[in-house]
């Protein structure tokens, strides 16, 4: 049903809703390379600038304890003076986690080098992966839709209620929801 507007003796019709785009990372890759730190400015500064801090909010970010990476205050301490004498644990964990949780291949071999020598690379791509794949959909339903709730009370009758399910007829409904 197409409607016109008229504004000051001129005819135009409503601006048509535009579909929204939708980008979704299902697959078994990561979504950028070790190396792609720029792909996300974002994350890159954040990172350089404050590495404790952007680890812990990623490490919340993802699920875990927010002070979960101060253990690996020893490893870092090493780290700083040039000897990478020993694989950071939370940092390798939080790989294998992220790994797992979103089904990427992967060996804890490639993990295991990653964490011990490109740490704050690592660090960045699993930000990035955990931002990407967290992303809310809205979805637009422009059909009459069944709510779930309350049934709404009708009165047929003098005296009698019935219980009826809510069916909007609004133009539209919007459900938001989150894909992990």
């Amino acid at each position: 049903m197409a409607t016109s507007v008229i504004i000051n003796n001129q005819h135009s019709q409503p601006p048509q809703p535009q579909t929204p785009a939708f980008i979704a990372v299902h697959s078994n890759q990561w979504s950028t390379g070790i190396c792609d730190c720029f792909d996300d400015l974002q994350v890159c500064c954040f990172a350089y600038w404050c590495f404790p801090c952007f680890a812990c909010t990623t490490t919340s970010e993802f699920g875990e304890c927010f002070c979960l990476p101060m253990l690996d205050v020893l490893w870092s301490s090493t780290q700083l003076v040039g000897l990478p004498t020993c694989t950071p644990p939370v940092s390798m964990s939080m790989r294998v986690a992220v790994r797992h949780r979103y089904g990427i291949q992967g060996d804890m071999m490639a993990d295991c080098v990653y964490s011990t020598f490109c740490n704050v690379c690592s660090w960045c791509q699993m930000a990035r992966e955990i931002k990407r794949r967290r992303q809310t959909f809205t979805v637009i339903n422009t059909q009459p839709t069944m709510l779930p709730g309350q049934p709404m009370l009708m009165a047929s009758q003098p005296g009698v209620i019935t219980s009826q399910p809510m069916i909007t007829s609004a133009p539209q409904a919007i459900l938001s929801t989150r894909f992990m």
